[in-house]
């Protein structure tokens, strides 16, 4: 018989196992002698055989898995066993094998369809993050462009002062319904710790009146704010106050002002 016919048959699993007859036995330990491919071949049986039992049994000690070793591994890389042909135990050795590769390749399966379904799942709360803040972006910009169309609505500009010659800003009032909308595109993102705020004015005798606070500034892409409603207003002011506003006007900090044309 060929090599490669006698290492294919199966017989040197058998060897390994213990469950040659003793001719066969006698026939392996001859080949193996003859022919180094034969001894390789069961070397590396013997080798998968003990990182099988080691994976199987986690807690092996070291000290007996040299002892196990050393028993399969004799100088000439092979255990010497006594025959047998109990072929049931060979099967449900190999079909141990068979059930532990399936659970292994199941379980793996398992886990790459959880991951799969975790990462559908944080790509949909992502995606129906961004679908809800372009629909509020929509929605504010269909508010913004309602407020510049709006025929009833006044529009007062408001110049730089002297803390901020070139900033400038845009009242919309609706004097027929009070609203207020303010236009702050064209002032400086406020520093840290300080908010703009709006002031509905009547000159004589000059009372300022706080219409609200243009909060969030940064994060308003528009820049167009609604704040509170206001009547008789004859002019429009905004200063930069500290945080949560003042109840007073910082006039020192008085960025724009305009009248309301009668």
């Amino acid at each position: 018989m060929e090599v490669n016919e006698f290492i294919a048959s199966g017989i040197l699993e058998l060897f390994v196992f213990g469950k040659t007859t003793e001719a066969e036995h006698d026939e392996v330990i001859q080949m193996s002698k003859q022919h180094k491919e034969v001894q390789d071949e069961i070397l590396s049986i013997e080798k998968a055989v003990i990182s099988l039992s080691f994976s199987m049994s986690p807690y092996l000690s070291a000290e007996n898995y040299d002892k196990i070793r050393k028993q399969l591994l004799d100088k000439h890389g092979v255990v010497e066993m006594k025959p047998t042909t109990n072929w049931g135990a060979y099967i449900g050795w190999a079909a141990a094998i068979l059930l532990m590769i399936g659970i292994g390749f199941q379980y793996t399966q398992l886990n790459d369809t959880k991951n799969q379904v975790t990462t559908v799942q944080t790509e949909k709360v992502k995606l129906k993050g961004d679908l809800d803040k372009l629909d509020a972006e929509k929605k504010n910009a269909e508010t913004v462009l309602a407020v510049v169309r709006d025929e009833n609505n006044i529009v007062v500009p408001l110049g730089g002062q002297a803390v901020a010659p070139d900033a400038k800003a845009k009242i919309y009032w609706n004097k027929n319904t009070q609203v207020v909308y303010v236009d702050a595109s064209g002032l400086p993102e406020p520093p840290e710790g300080k908010v703009y705020q709006i002031w509905s004015l009547t000159l004589n005798p000059l009372t300022p009146t706080s219409i609200g606070l243009l909060d969030n500034f940064a994060a308003n892409n528009t820049k167009v704010f609604a704040v509170q409603s206001t009547t008789g207003a004859q002019a429009f002011g905004i200063t930069l106050e500290p945080a949560g506003g003042s109840a007073t006007p910082t006039m020192e900090q008085l960025y724009t002002l305009g009248a309301v044309k009668v």
